[in-house]
């Protein structure tokens, strides 16, 4: 069996199961589990399915439903979700930008939150439409299939227009004299409008972020009003963030 047909049956199996594991589709294409793992990258890459632990999901899958195994550092987000809980309070207008850390914070949020959140990521939409007592409004525009997010010049404006009491912005960097900067241009630009737009900006970053720096600017460090990560107060890696005065959760 040619590669291109093999892919093809591949991506016609997974649409039609919604998932699959690798070892299925081994046994019945007759390749190695190797083979098909090299066809799921290649299939994962050109935006046909989405490669997960195991196996891959259907890219509708992934529109409705994330699956939390394509999550990175699981257990650290869970935690910075956890200590993020405590800032959004009922009443309030909140803006949340994409990333899987913002994602398992939208998962985490108590089921009797009454907010209005605006997002432009469409996995965290959908994770928002479960909470009963939380209005989601979601920012349409131009869709960049690999994140799943709405980028562009629609979303800029939607979010001029929004007066908000908190952002929680998903960090890609962070470092003491660059601030949080971004590695995609459109990226960097909405969550600059987030910030302007809001009166309160909230930075979600795993510990890996930290010290780091991407080629697109997002904000300075002194416009950040609460860092949270997963790590302890007393970590060394948080030290020179605290001496500015930042507060960290």
């Amino acid at each position: 069996m040619q590669k291109k047909e093999r892919q093809a049956l591949i991506v016609e199996e997974v649409r039609t199961n919604r998932n699959v594991s690798s070892s299925v589709l081994a046994e019945k294409l007759q390749v190695s589990e190797d083979t098909i793992r090299r066809d799921l990258n290649d299939l994962d890459r050109k935006g046909l399915v989405m490669k997960v632990h195991g196996g891959a999901v259907s890219t509708i899958q992934r529109l409705y439903h994330y699956n939390e195994d394509v999550i990175f550092n699981k257990e650290s987000k869970a935690i910075i979700a956890q200590k993020s809980n405590s800032i959004i309070k009922d009443g309030m207008v909140a803006i949340i930008s994409g990333g899987t850390t913002n994602l398992m914070f939208a998962k985490q949020l108590p089921k009797d939150l009454k907010a209005t959140i605006y997002t432009y990521s469409f996995p965290i939409a959908m994770q928002l439409s479960e909470h009963p007592s939380v209005e989601v409004i979601f920012l349409g525009g131009k869709i960049n299939k690999k994140s799943m997010v709405t980028v562009g010049v629609d979303v800029v404006q939607s979010l001029s227009e929004i007066i908000a009491d908190v952002c929680f912005i998903g960090v890609s960097s962070i470092n003491l004299p660059n601030g949080l900067t971004d590695e995609g241009y459109e990226i960097s630009l909405i969550k600059k409008v987030m910030i302007k737009a809001s009166d309160k900006v909230v930075a979600l970053a795993t510990s890996n972020k930290l010290n780091l720096r991407q080629n697109y600017s997002v904000c300075d460090l002194k416009e950040i009003n609460t860092l949270v990560t997963e790590l302890d107060l007393n970590e060394p890696k948080l030290q020179d963030y605290l001496s500015t005065g930042l507060q960290i959760l």
